[in-house]
Protein backbone atom coordinates (compact mmCIF):
# COMPACT_ATOMS: atom_id res chain seq x y z
CA UNK A 1 0.00 0.00 0.00
CA UNK A 2 1.26 3.22 -1.30
CA UNK A 3 2.54 6.23 1.59
CA UNK A 4 1.27 9.32 1.53
CA UNK A 5 3.57 12.22 2.40
CA UNK A 6 2.14 15.52 3.68
CA UNK A 7 3.20 16.85 0.00
CA UNK A 8 0.76 14.35 -1.46
CA UNK A 9 -2.25 15.37 1.03
CA UNK A 10 -1.01 19.57 0.37
CA UNK A 11 -1.42 19.18 -3.29
CA UNK A 12 -4.47 16.59 -3.86
CA UNK A 13 -7.57 18.26 -5.19
CA UNK A 14 -11.36 17.10 -4.96
CA UNK A 15 -14.07 17.59 -7.72
CA UNK A 16 -17.36 15.89 -7.93
CA UNK A 17 -18.28 17.01 -4.10
CA UNK A 18 -21.51 19.19 -5.02
CA UNK A 19 -23.79 16.07 -5.42
CA UNK A 20 -22.65 14.99 -1.61
CA UNK A 21 -23.62 18.65 -0.50
CA UNK A 22 -27.37 18.65 -1.31
CA UNK A 23 -28.24 15.10 -1.19
CA UNK A 24 -31.41 14.37 1.00
CA UNK A 25 -29.61 12.22 3.46
CA UNK A 26 -26.58 15.03 4.23
CA UNK A 27 -29.18 17.66 4.20
CA UNK A 28 -31.12 15.95 7.18
CA UNK A 29 -27.73 15.42 9.09
CA UNK A 30 -27.18 18.95 8.67
CA UNK A 31 -30.79 19.65 9.97
CA UNK A 32 -29.78 17.81 13.12
CA UNK A 33 -26.33 19.33 13.79
CA UNK A 34 -27.68 22.38 13.34
CA UNK A 35 -30.49 22.50 15.66
CA UNK A 36 -28.85 20.75 18.39
CA UNK A 37 -29.01 22.79 21.91
CA UNK A 38 -31.55 25.05 19.91
CA UNK A 39 -34.70 22.63 19.51
CA UNK A 40 -37.07 25.54 21.58
CA UNK A 41 -35.98 28.08 19.36
CA UNK A 42 -39.28 29.99 17.38
CA UNK A 43 -37.39 29.60 13.82
CA UNK A 44 -36.18 25.48 14.37
CA UNK A 45 -39.83 25.22 15.65
CA UNK A 46 -41.16 26.55 12.62
CA UNK A 47 -38.66 24.62 10.32
CA UNK A 48 -39.60 21.22 11.89
CA UNK A 49 -43.58 22.20 11.06
CA UNK A 50 -42.49 21.18 7.62
CA UNK A 51 -39.74 19.19 7.76
CA UNK A 52 -39.58 17.55 4.68
CA UNK A 53 -40.95 19.52 2.90
CA UNK A 54 -38.41 22.21 4.28
CA UNK A 55 -35.49 20.26 2.96
CA UNK A 56 -36.62 19.05 -0.19
CA UNK A 57 -36.90 22.78 -0.84
CA UNK A 58 -33.61 23.41 0.17
CA UNK A 59 -32.16 19.87 -2.10
CA UNK A 60 -34.32 21.61 -5.08
CA UNK A 61 -32.57 25.16 -5.08
CA UNK A 62 -29.16 23.72 -4.48
CA UNK A 63 -29.51 21.32 -7.13
CA UNK A 64 -30.61 24.03 -9.68
CA UNK A 65 -28.03 26.70 -8.27
CA UNK A 66 -31.25 28.54 -7.42
CA UNK A 67 -30.35 28.84 -3.77
CA UNK A 68 -29.87 32.40 -2.26
CA UNK A 69 -29.78 33.29 1.51
CA UNK A 70 -31.98 34.81 3.17
CA UNK A 71 -31.15 38.46 5.40
CA UNK A 72 -28.99 38.27 8.56
CA UNK A 73 -30.24 39.18 11.59
CA UNK A 74 -28.25 41.28 13.17
CA UNK A 75 -27.91 42.37 17.26
CA UNK A 76 -25.24 43.67 19.45
CA UNK A 77 -23.42 41.33 22.60
CA UNK A 78 -21.05 42.65 25.08
CA UNK A 79 -19.04 40.11 26.66
CA UNK A 80 -17.36 42.44 27.83
CA UNK A 81 -16.86 43.99 24.84
CA UNK A 82 -18.91 45.11 21.84
CA UNK A 83 -19.46 43.02 19.05
CA UNK A 84 -21.56 42.54 15.70
CA UNK A 85 -23.22 39.36 15.73
CA UNK A 86 -25.03 38.52 12.62
CA UNK A 87 -27.31 35.51 12.81
CA UNK A 88 -28.59 33.34 9.69
CA UNK A 89 -31.90 31.89 8.91
CA UNK A 90 -32.45 28.34 10.17
CA UNK A 91 -32.46 27.23 6.61
CA UNK A 92 -29.22 28.67 6.43
CA UNK A 93 -27.52 27.43 8.69
CA UNK A 94 -28.39 23.97 7.26
CA UNK A 95 -26.93 24.73 4.40
CA UNK A 96 -23.67 25.82 6.22
CA UNK A 97 -23.13 22.85 8.18
CA UNK A 98 -24.40 20.52 5.11
CA UNK A 99 -21.45 21.97 3.04
CA UNK A 100 -18.82 21.96 5.79
CA UNK A 101 -20.27 18.57 6.56
CA UNK A 102 -18.39 17.83 2.74
CA UNK A 103 -15.40 19.56 2.74
CA UNK A 104 -14.53 20.11 6.48
CA UNK A 105 -11.96 16.94 6.52
CA UNK A 106 -10.53 17.60 3.26
CA UNK A 107 -8.92 20.86 4.88
CA UNK A 108 -8.59 19.55 8.41
CA UNK A 109 -5.94 17.14 6.97
CA UNK A 110 -3.18 20.04 6.18
CA UNK A 111 -3.97 22.33 9.20
CA UNK A 112 -0.93 22.39 11.31
CA UNK A 113 -1.57 20.44 14.81
CA UNK A 114 -1.15 23.74 17.01
CA UNK A 115 -4.03 25.60 15.05
CA UNK A 116 -6.94 24.71 18.02
CA UNK A 117 -10.37 26.61 17.01
CA UNK A 118 -13.33 24.90 16.17
CA UNK A 119 -12.11 21.66 14.58
CA UNK A 120 -13.40 18.03 16.04
CA UNK A 121 -10.94 16.62 18.81
CA UNK A 122 -9.20 20.06 19.82
CA UNK A 123 -10.94 23.47 21.32
CA UNK A 124 -9.02 25.75 24.09
CA UNK A 125 -7.88 22.61 26.46
CA UNK A 126 -5.80 21.51 24.00
CA UNK A 127 -4.43 25.02 23.36
CA UNK A 128 -3.53 25.07 26.76
CA UNK A 129 -2.25 21.89 27.14
CA UNK A 130 0.64 22.86 24.16
CA UNK A 131 0.98 26.82 25.73
CA UNK A 132 2.41 25.04 28.69
CA UNK A 133 4.25 22.23 26.70
CA UNK A 134 6.60 25.00 24.77
CA UNK A 135 6.33 27.50 28.35
CA UNK A 136 8.74 24.14 29.63
CA UNK A 137 10.76 23.92 26.42
CA UNK A 138 11.40 27.90 25.90
CA UNK A 139 12.23 27.90 29.98
CA UNK A 140 14.24 24.81 30.16
CA UNK A 141 11.31 23.03 32.59
CA UNK A 142 10.78 26.34 34.32
CA UNK A 143 14.91 27.11 35.08
CA UNK A 144 14.81 31.10 36.76
CA UNK A 145 16.37 34.26 35.56
CA UNK A 146 16.51 35.76 39.37
CA UNK A 147 15.99 35.18 42.93
CA UNK A 148 12.94 37.20 43.22
CA UNK A 149 10.23 34.26 42.57
CA UNK A 150 10.08 30.99 41.26
CA UNK A 151 8.28 32.79 38.54
CA UNK A 152 10.98 34.21 37.00
CA UNK A 153 11.58 32.14 34.51
CA UNK A 154 13.39 32.06 31.28
CA UNK A 155 11.87 33.15 27.15
CA UNK A 156 9.62 36.02 25.84
CA UNK A 157 6.28 35.51 24.01
CA UNK A 158 4.88 37.20 20.95
CA UNK A 159 0.95 37.32 22.26
CA UNK A 160 -0.35 39.07 18.90
CA UNK A 161 -4.49 39.65 17.66
CA UNK A 162 -5.57 40.63 13.91
CA UNK A 163 -7.28 43.44 13.52
CA UNK A 164 -10.95 43.68 12.81
CA UNK A 165 -10.05 39.85 11.63
CA UNK A 166 -13.79 38.56 10.44
CA UNK A 167 -14.57 41.96 8.64
CA UNK A 168 -10.90 42.33 6.65
CA UNK A 169 -11.15 38.69 5.55
CA UNK A 170 -10.92 39.07 1.49
CA UNK A 171 -13.33 36.96 -0.27
CA UNK A 172 -11.61 36.89 -3.26
CA UNK A 173 -8.20 35.39 -1.84
CA UNK A 174 -10.26 33.65 0.49
CA UNK A 175 -12.06 32.19 -2.53
CA UNK A 176 -8.64 31.21 -4.10
CA UNK A 177 -7.61 29.63 -1.59
CA UNK A 178 -9.57 27.07 -1.01
CA UNK A 179 -9.40 26.50 -5.13
CA UNK A 180 -6.62 25.30 -4.32
CA UNK A 181 -8.15 22.14 -2.72
CA UNK A 182 -11.79 22.02 -4.47
CA UNK A 183 -12.13 22.36 -8.16
CA UNK A 184 -15.66 21.79 -8.24
CA UNK A 185 -17.14 24.67 -9.37
CA UNK A 186 -20.92 24.26 -8.03
CA UNK A 187 -19.06 24.25 -4.66
CA UNK A 188 -17.59 27.48 -5.15
CA UNK A 189 -20.39 29.11 -6.57
CA UNK A 190 -22.45 27.95 -2.85
CA UNK A 191 -19.00 29.68 -0.82
CA UNK A 192 -19.48 32.41 -2.92
CA UNK A 193 -23.58 32.56 -2.02
CA UNK A 194 -22.69 32.04 1.76
CA UNK A 195 -19.92 34.80 1.44
CA UNK A 196 -21.99 37.08 0.18
CA UNK A 197 -24.53 37.50 2.57
CA UNK A 198 -22.73 39.39 4.55
CA UNK A 199 -23.15 42.53 7.03
CA UNK A 200 -20.32 44.88 6.32
CA UNK A 201 -21.44 47.19 3.47
CA UNK A 202 -21.13 50.37 3.22
CA UNK A 203 -22.18 53.72 2.26
CA UNK A 204 -23.95 53.09 -1.04
CA UNK A 205 -22.98 49.74 -1.20
CA UNK A 206 -24.90 46.76 -1.07
CA UNK A 207 -24.35 43.89 0.90
CA UNK A 208 -24.27 41.08 -1.58
CA UNK A 209 -21.75 43.38 -3.60
CA UNK A 210 -19.30 43.89 -0.61
CA UNK A 211 -16.21 41.71 -1.42
CA UNK A 212 -14.84 40.99 2.42
CA UNK A 213 -16.00 40.38 5.72
CA UNK A 214 -17.59 37.08 7.02
CA UNK A 215 -20.61 37.66 9.76
CA UNK A 216 -19.49 36.40 13.22
CA UNK A 217 -21.84 33.88 14.00
CA UNK A 218 -22.19 31.50 11.37
CA UNK A 219 -19.84 28.21 11.17
CA UNK A 220 -18.76 28.77 7.91
CA UNK A 221 -17.83 32.06 8.87
CA UNK A 222 -15.57 29.85 11.92
CA UNK A 223 -14.36 27.29 9.20
CA UNK A 224 -13.41 29.87 6.42
CA UNK A 225 -11.33 31.74 9.61
CA UNK A 226 -9.09 28.76 9.90
CA UNK A 227 -8.80 28.08 6.31
CA UNK A 228 -7.86 31.57 5.51
CA UNK A 229 -5.26 31.79 8.18
CA UNK A 230 -3.86 28.42 7.77
CA UNK A 231 -1.32 30.82 5.47
CA UNK A 232 -0.14 32.72 8.07
CA UNK A 233 0.69 29.08 10.01
CA UNK A 234 2.32 28.07 7.25
CA UNK A 235 4.52 31.01 6.66
CA UNK A 236 4.97 31.55 10.63
CA UNK A 237 6.18 27.34 10.87
CA UNK A 238 7.82 26.81 7.10
CA UNK A 239 8.91 29.79 6.43
CA UNK A 240 9.95 31.83 9.90
CA UNK A 241 10.82 28.09 10.91
CA UNK A 242 9.34 28.95 14.51
CA UNK A 243 9.17 25.84 16.85
CA UNK A 244 6.45 27.43 19.62
CA UNK A 245 3.66 28.27 17.28
CA UNK A 246 0.12 28.47 18.78
CA UNK A 247 -3.08 29.62 17.05
CA UNK A 248 -6.66 30.01 18.18
CA UNK A 249 -8.90 32.00 15.57
CA UNK A 250 -7.08 35.17 15.20
CA UNK A 251 -4.82 35.42 18.43
CA UNK A 252 -1.58 33.48 17.87
CA UNK A 253 1.35 32.84 20.21
CA UNK A 254 5.57 32.79 19.43
CA UNK A 255 7.99 31.49 22.06
CA UNK A 256 11.22 32.00 22.01
CA UNK A 257 14.24 32.50 24.19
CA UNK A 258 15.17 35.60 22.08
CA UNK A 259 13.52 38.83 22.57
CA UNK A 260 14.91 40.12 18.87
CA UNK A 261 13.52 37.17 17.66
CA UNK A 262 10.41 37.97 18.29
CA UNK A 263 10.89 41.30 17.37
CA UNK A 264 12.75 40.58 13.93
CA UNK A 265 9.53 37.82 13.58
CA UNK A 266 6.22 40.20 14.23
CA UNK A 267 7.67 42.31 12.05
CA UNK A 268 8.21 40.04 9.28
CA UNK A 269 4.38 38.40 10.15
CA UNK A 270 2.37 41.94 9.68
CA UNK A 271 4.38 42.23 6.48
CA UNK A 272 2.95 38.98 5.33
CA UNK A 273 -0.35 39.66 6.22
CA UNK A 274 -0.11 42.95 4.52
CA UNK A 275 1.00 41.59 1.28
CA UNK A 276 -0.82 38.31 0.96
CA UNK A 277 -3.70 38.33 3.03
CA UNK A 278 -4.59 42.18 3.66
CA UNK A 279 -4.82 42.06 7.18
CA UNK A 280 -2.66 43.77 9.91
CA UNK A 281 -1.58 42.90 13.49
CA UNK A 282 -3.63 45.30 16.07
CA UNK A 283 -1.46 47.92 17.50
CA UNK A 284 -2.52 47.67 20.79
CA UNK A 285 -3.26 43.73 21.47
CA UNK A 286 0.18 42.82 19.87
CA UNK A 287 2.96 42.68 22.25
CA UNK A 288 6.02 41.16 23.52
CA UNK A 289 6.53 39.68 27.05
CA UNK A 290 8.68 37.71 29.48
CA UNK A 291 7.45 33.99 30.11
CA UNK A 292 7.46 35.47 33.75
CA UNK A 293 4.50 37.92 33.35
CA UNK A 294 1.94 35.30 32.69
CA UNK A 295 0.64 34.68 29.07
CA UNK A 296 -3.42 35.44 28.74
CA UNK A 297 -4.35 32.75 26.19
CA UNK A 298 -8.18 31.17 25.59
CA UNK A 299 -9.23 32.85 28.68
CA UNK A 300 -6.52 31.55 31.47
CA UNK A 301 -4.23 33.23 33.13
CA UNK A 302 -1.02 30.74 32.66
CA UNK A 303 1.95 30.79 35.36
CA UNK A 304 4.32 27.62 35.31
CA UNK A 305 2.94 25.81 37.94
CA UNK A 306 -0.59 26.93 38.06
CA UNK A 307 -3.56 28.57 35.93
CA UNK A 308 -6.00 30.76 37.36
CA UNK A 309 -9.42 31.79 35.69
CA UNK A 310 -10.60 34.55 34.46
CA UNK A 311 -13.00 35.72 36.16
CA UNK A 312 -15.23 36.82 33.64
CA UNK A 313 -15.21 32.68 33.01
CA UNK A 314 -16.43 32.26 35.86
CA UNK A 315 -19.95 34.32 35.02
CA UNK A 316 -20.16 31.98 31.72
CA UNK A 317 -22.26 28.84 31.71
CA UNK A 318 -21.70 26.21 29.64
CA UNK A 319 -18.90 27.89 28.06
CA UNK A 320 -16.61 26.92 24.49
CA UNK A 321 -14.10 29.57 25.20
CA UNK A 322 -12.54 29.63 28.64
CA UNK A 323 -10.59 33.00 30.10
CA UNK A 324 -7.47 32.22 31.77
CA UNK A 325 -4.39 34.30 32.07
CA UNK A 326 -1.23 31.67 31.63
CA UNK A 327 1.95 32.80 34.05
CA UNK A 328 4.67 29.77 33.88
CA UNK A 329 3.85 28.33 37.24
CA UNK A 330 -0.28 29.06 37.30
CA UNK A 331 -3.41 29.81 35.55
CA UNK A 332 -5.65 32.81 37.27
CA UNK A 333 -9.08 33.10 36.48
CA UNK A 334 -10.34 36.55 35.34
CA UNK A 335 -12.93 38.68 37.05
CA UNK A 336 -15.50 38.83 34.21
CA UNK A 337 -15.51 35.14 34.17
CA UNK A 338 -16.58 34.97 37.60
CA UNK A 339 -19.11 37.39 36.70
CA UNK A 340 -20.76 35.18 34.08
CA UNK A 341 -21.12 32.29 36.21
CA UNK A 342 -22.99 34.23 39.38
CA UNK A 343 -25.13 35.78 36.71
CA UNK A 344 -26.51 32.30 35.82
CA UNK A 345 -27.16 31.58 39.40
CA UNK A 346 -29.09 34.84 40.25
CA UNK A 347 -31.23 34.07 37.65
CA UNK A 348 -31.53 30.22 39.09
CA UNK A 349 -32.59 31.88 42.23
CA UNK A 350 -35.48 34.22 40.35
CA UNK A 351 -37.35 31.55 38.69
CA UNK A 352 -35.88 32.35 35.26
CA UNK A 353 -33.48 28.94 34.66
CA UNK A 354 -34.60 25.49 36.12
CA UNK A 355 -32.69 23.82 38.40
CA UNK A 356 -31.67 21.15 35.22
CA UNK A 357 -30.72 23.77 33.62
CA UNK A 358 -28.32 25.72 36.00
CA UNK A 359 -26.92 22.52 36.59
CA UNK A 360 -26.31 21.27 32.86
CA UNK A 361 -24.17 25.12 33.03
CA UNK A 362 -22.61 24.80 36.16
CA UNK A 363 -21.16 21.50 35.07
CA UNK A 364 -20.20 22.54 31.52
CA UNK A 365 -18.40 25.62 32.85
CA UNK A 366 -16.79 23.11 36.00
CA UNK A 367 -15.32 21.27 33.24
CA UNK A 368 -12.56 24.25 32.04
CA UNK A 369 -12.77 25.85 35.81
CA UNK A 370 -10.95 23.04 36.89
CA UNK A 371 -7.85 23.95 34.57
CA UNK A 372 -7.05 26.76 36.65
CA UNK A 373 -6.80 27.02 40.46
CA UNK A 374 -10.16 27.82 41.33
CA UNK A 375 -11.12 25.16 43.76
CA UNK A 376 -12.32 27.68 46.23
CA UNK A 377 -14.41 30.06 43.85
CA UNK A 378 -15.91 26.34 42.09
CA UNK A 379 -17.11 25.48 45.72
CA UNK A 380 -18.73 28.69 46.45
CA UNK A 381 -20.59 28.48 43.31
CA UNK A 382 -22.09 25.14 44.04
CA UNK A 383 -23.08 26.12 47.41
CA UNK A 384 -24.72 29.15 46.67
CA UNK A 385 -26.73 26.66 43.49
CA UNK A 386 -27.68 24.68 46.61
CA UNK A 387 -28.97 26.74 48.80
CA UNK A 388 -31.33 28.07 46.35
CA UNK A 389 -33.30 25.08 46.48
Amino acid sequence: MALHTKTDIIMKTYNKLYKKVYSYKNLYEAYREARRGKTKKGDVKEFEKDLRDNLMALHRELKEQSYKPRQLIIFILRDPKTRRISKSDFRDRVVHHALVQVIEEIFQKIFIHDSCANQRSKGNLLGIKRLHRFMNKISKNGKINGWFNNNQVRGYYLKADIKHYFQEVDHEILINIIKRKITDEKVIWLVGQILSNNPFGWGGERRSECRKGMPLGNLTSQFFANIYLNELDYFVKHRLKAKYYIRYVDDFIILHKSREQLIKWKQEINKFLNDKLRLTLHPDKSFIKSVSAGIGFVGFRNFYHYRLLRKRNIRKAGIGFVGFRNFYHYRLLRKRNIRKMHVKVRKYKEDEISYDKIMESFQGWNAYAKWADSFGVRREILKKIYQSN
